[in-house]
Parts: structure tokens; C-alpha cells; sequence
């Protein structure tokens, strides 16, 4: 894991695009992370990239907050799912809250990505609320770290 580089933003969106593509459909409208601005969240020092042999197999978008670490975007390379990748891009963001000294993750998803939610719940978060985002409808989760 490593943080991204300016010059891979356009990767980035790629594979965002392609990751996120399956729920347009179901969701009748495209996921937030499809319309984010990775050269700003580059900029930031806030997305962060799984790399293997050159290319970028997943990526995270951490955001920090006073009382928690915010992950706004987690995405894998469709090609590869169901390699492990996911689990490795989560054992980052938790060990990446726990050195920040955040007492816990919280993340949006939305509601019906119930496939989401489930692997979510399996990892340990809880929901904590739902709300409407730009027309999407969010569950909110969050996962202590003690």
C-alpha cells in the first residue's frame, strides 16, 4: 500500500468506473465514488493504492476525522475479485486508524448494495443511521477499533 501519485489519477477513475459499473443498475444512478475528483483526493493525501508487479489492483479513499477515520471509497480491480484483495485494502484501513489513534471507521454505502452491507456487517461494522446523499440513499456503518 502506498499513497497514490499524481500522474495515476486517470487510473484511478478507471478503475473506479470499472468497479462501480455493476451498480448503476441497481441503484438507477451512478455511485458517488464514480464522480469523485481523484487529482484533488491525490493532492490531499487521501487515496491511497494496492500495487502488484506494477499495476493497481485496488484503491482506498481515507479521509481523517477529530474521532474517526472516514473510508469514503474502497474499489478492486473487477479482474480480480475474489483474490483477497478487499480484505487486504481493509486490514490497511484498520491498522491505518489504529496508528492514527482513531477509536473507530466509519463508512457510506448504498443501501441497496446489500451484498456490500453484508461484508461490511462480517467485518464488523454496525449501522449507526441512514440519510439521502444527492438522490442516493446511504447506510451509514461504523466499526470500533478497541
Amino acid at each position: 500500500m502506498r499513497l497514490a501519485r499524481p500522474e495515476e489519477a486517470p487510473a484511478l477513475a478507471a478503475l473506479v468506473e470499472r468497479a462501480y459499473a455493476p451498480y448503476v443498475p441497481l441503484i438507477g444512478i451512478r455511485p458517488l465514488p464514480m464522480e469523485d475528483d481523484y487529482p484533488a483526493r491525490i493532492a490531499a493525501g487521501q487515496a491511497w493504492v494496492l500495487e502488484e508487479d506494477g499495476g493497481i489492483l485496488g484503491l482506498l479513499v481515507l479521509e481523517e476525522a477529530p474521532d474517526h477515520l472516514w473510508l469514503d471509497n474502497i474499489a478492486v480491480e473487477p479482474t480480480r475479485h475474489g483474490a483477497g484483495i478487499g480484505r487486504r485494502l481493509m486490514d490497511f484501513v484498520f491498522a491505518e486508524a489504529i496508528r492514527r489513534g482513531k477509536p473507530e471507521v466509519r463508512l457510506m454505502t448504498n443501501e441497496k448494495m446489500a451484498r456490500n452491507i453484508g461484508i461490511y456487517q462480517r467485518l464488523g461494522f454496525t449501522e449507526y443511521g441512514r440519510r439521502e446523499k444527492l438522490g442516493r440513499r446511504a447506510v451509514l456503518m461504523r466499526r470500533p477499533m478497541g
